[in-house]
């Protein structure tokens, strides 16, 4: 594969980024309602929120395994072996998530109970994740339709499942929220009721249109082969250490609330919206993200290692020019972007300067970022942990420092992120000049 055209880029990346743009405004929707429910509400669905993605993201991390080598297979034009790795992954996805769902939904509570400090915010999100946990099995198995589809560079279906989604959950939390049309009022439990309802109708859509598609008959999906466990192995060399990576990554974005919500409530309410809004923002780059592993791994399973490092630099030159440009738009109108979080004025107001800090670390994840997912596109997902291990561990000593030994304010327990984003921006720089990722067969 040569260097990809700027065409080429946004025809694999629009649908994927206009899916995450209606997966996140499920995240952004139930943060926007609950903010005019209360910071308490506000603040628990941050707890909660976290709590299950890091379990999300472990499906996540395995499906972007799965991403991986069905790139590679793609590449080497060995389309009947993508069959078995799909069906054999979605066994795996299907267990570990239902598992999951049900230790959650069991001790979910009591795990909270050991973290959290405020008795209010510690009931709003026990309520919060009991409910949305119950969306972990469609998420996930989500998930892997998205790994296919992204993984052949035929994405269209991306964004129509996901605008399924988010247009359900908008109307659901305006009825299950707040009790419309004849619905009860269940707040921050309608919101929970409300996403995991919207997963489900997305994942019948890809299944719907994945059967009926003739021109996927050479890939043979939906085989229900027999459970092949070296297919699973193979999938899982891959996938382990991006799913514990995936895991480290969201269980230190955990501690961080847990750090921030010994803070105060407010502190709480605040990095819950500049959360929604960083994840709102951060979807070309993320879209980007996932075509460079993709594009990737395929040129490596074409025998073109040396276009490997064109095709990076080519898409963190279009990575940074998308999110640069949202960035500047967005600096002229913070107060209107954080008022459709909350209508409480005060709140605005202690929102901006966190705003600020993260329009900054924005522009530096959307370069760094790339040249992770360059890393994890060479398949040696070991060394991807690694560089996420040692970068989180400074990530977060540094929030501690700032937000629990020198107790400054919540602005400055943000420039962690800036922390973040250099160090494994220049650790993956590092390991793709010096690294043997041209020797790693998959």
């Amino acid at each position: 594969m040569s260097k990809p055209s700027n065409k080429e880029i946004w025809q694999i990346s629009g649908p994927i980024m206009l899916s995450l743009l209606a997966q996140n405004i499920v995240g952004v929707t139930d943060t926007a309602f609950l903010g005019r429910v209360g910071e308490v509400e506000l603040g628990a669905s941050a707890i909660g929120g976290v709590f299950y993605l890091i379990l999300f993201m472990v499906g996540f991390g395995f499906t972007t395994g799965v991403q991986i080598l069905v790139a590679r297979r793609y590449g080497e034009k060995n389309y009947s072996a993508i069959g078995p790795v799909f069906d054999n992954s979605f066994y795996f996805v299907g267990i570990f998530s239902l598992v999951m769902t049900v230790v959650v939904y069991l001790f979910g509570s009591s795990f909270l109970r050991l973290a959290l400090t405020s008795d209010p915010i510690y009931e709003a999100s026990s309520i919060f994740l009991k409910y949305r946990i119950l969306g972990l099995f469609f998420a996930t198995s989500a998930m892997l339709f998205r790994s296919f589809y992204t993984g052949i560079s035929f994405t269209k279906y991306l964004s129509i499942s996901a605008a399924i989604m988010a247009i359900l959950n908008i109307i659901l939390d305006y009825l299950l929220i707040f009790g419309h049309a004849g619905f009860p009022k269940m707040g921050i439990q309608g919101a929970g009721i409300a996403s995991s309802i919207s997963e489900g109708c997305a994942l019948l859509f890809f299944i719907w249109i994945t059967a009926g598609n003739s021109k996927l008959k050479q890939f043979h999906l939906f085989r229900l082969v027999k459970p092949d466990l070296a297919i699973i192995k193979k999938t899982l060399s891959i996938s382990v250490f991006i799913m514990m990576q995936f895991v480290l990554s969201f269980g230190s974005w955990f501690v961080f609330f847990m750090l921030v919500e010994k803070m105060g409530e407010r502190p709480l309410a605040v990095s819950n919206i500049i959360r929604s809004i960083y994840i709102f923002f951060m979807i070309p780059g993320w879209a980007l993200c996932s075509v460079t592993s993709s594009l990737v791994s395929s040129a490596i399973g074409e025998g073109k290692p040396e276009s490997v490092m064109p095709i990076i630099l080519k898409i963190m030159k279009v990575s940074f020019l998308a999110v640069s440009g949202i960035v500047l738009i967005a600096l002229m109108f913070p107060d209107f972007i954080i008022s459709i979080y909350t209508n409480n004025l005060a709140l605005v107001e202690s929102t901006i300067p966190s705003f600020y800090i993260i329009m900054g670390a924005l522009t530096i994840f959307s370069v760094m970022s790339i040249l992770f997912n360059g890393v994890l596109g060479t398949a040696n997902t070991r060394i991807s942990l690694v560089i996420e291990a040692i970068t989180l561990s400074a990530y977060l000593g540094f929030t501690w420092l700032i937000a629990v030994h020198l107790k400054l304010t919540i602005e400055l327990v943000w420039i962690a992120e800036y922390v973040y984003f250099t160090l494994i921006g220049l650790l993956s720089l590092w390991y793709l000049k010096k690294g043997n990722w041209r020797a790693k067969r998959i």
